[in-house]
């Protein structure tokens, strides 16, 4: 896996002061309100990492509070910011491990605890989490960057070895996707994968005025256990077959199947899969009856992905 990168930002990077007003003003006002409240934030411009710093204190001691820490964790936190969050973690848990993109960001982490007792239990890994070597961790606390949340959650679940929970934020459409329940406007192919491999909730909802700057958006938090021992089940095939039929999660099973592209996908699929198998193709074999037979058999032809469990989807 490659190593985080660590990339330094200065000055250099930064367009002059008269360039940028410049071209602030030759832009419509509406621009200017890329937060709900117009004010960006005056040290650091997180918005360029998706990052909205949490400032209400009662907040980030409720995620704290609802990951039940112990003294002997060591815990893994992505985005910390300036560590409001940070600081609440470290008085409870043996080892924080903070992933940060933004290395002024990990400065002022830096300078918090400095010369205090919690600065031996703080390691900072300066670059993306996507990307990052990731140390042994119980338990993931983040208060997410939204451009990474569905990198971060299947980052998580394929984490070995398996951790005991995860309290993440997320913006708040994707936060109830992952909680949706079948038969829901919101279930999908996301909520599927990630409820097959862990038992995920809500915990609470978080407005946008707790943020600095504040998103445009509101968050939720949510509880994510991973199921240990995992089912043992291929996620790329898992994950294939949701490809497939939550493309359309209203059309009939039967008839998603029966698009043009999936059966010569499926098609090629199944002949590479024979290749590895040693075993012998047949010319003739027709697929779409194939498929329709599998489809018949199962007695799922006539169903809808918007309305399968889990249970029916493994089946």
């Amino acid at each position: 896996m490659p190593r985080a990168t660590s990339g330094r930002f200065s000055r250099t990077h930064q367009p002059s002061i008269k360039s940028a007003a410049a071209s602030s003003s030759s832009k419509n006002h509406s621009a200017n309100e890329g937060t709900s409240t117009g004010v960006r934030n005056p040290i650091f411009n997180t918005e360029r990492f998706g990052q909205h710093i949490l400032k209400n204190p009662q907040i980030a001691q409720t995620i704290v509070d609802k990951a039940n820490l112990r003294p002997t964790d060591k815990v893994l936190e992505v985005g910390p910011g300036t560590g409001n969050l940070t600081v609440k973690i470290l008085e409870k848990a043996k080892n924080v491990t903070a992933v940060e993109m933004d290395p002024r960001m990990a400065a002022e982490l830096t300078k918090r605890v400095q010369g205090k007792p919690e600065q031996r239990k703080l390691d900072i890994i300066i670059g993306d989490f996507v990307k990052a070597d990731l140390p042994y961790f119980d338990v993931c606390i983040s208060n997410t960057p939204y451009q990474i949340s569905s990198p971060l959650v299947f980052r998580l679940l394929s984490h070995r070895p398996i951790f005991r929970v995860a309290i993440l934020m997320f913006q708040r459409e994707f936060a109830m996707r992952l909680v949706a329940q079948p038969g829901t406007e919101l279930w999908s192919r996301l909520s599927a994968n990630v409820q097959l491999y862990s038992k995920v909730d809500l915990v609470m909802h978080v407005g946008k005025n707790n943020f600095r700057p504040a998103p445009q958006v509101e968050s939720s938090v949510v509880r994510l256990v991973p199921l240990d021992p995992p089912p043992p089940i291929k996620f790329e095939e898992f994950d294939g077959l949701g490809r497939i039929i939550f493309s359309r999660r209203n059309k009939m099973v039967h008839a998603t199947f029966m698009a043009k592209g999936v059966i010569e996908m499926l098609e090629q699929n199944w002949r590479t899969w024979c290749s590895t198998q040693n075993k012998m193709v047949d010319d003739n074999t027709n697929m779409k009856a194939k498929v329709e037979e599998v489809l018949s058999s199962s007695g799922y032809s006539e169903q809808r992905a918007a309305k399968m469990t889990l249970d029916d989807l493994l089946k």
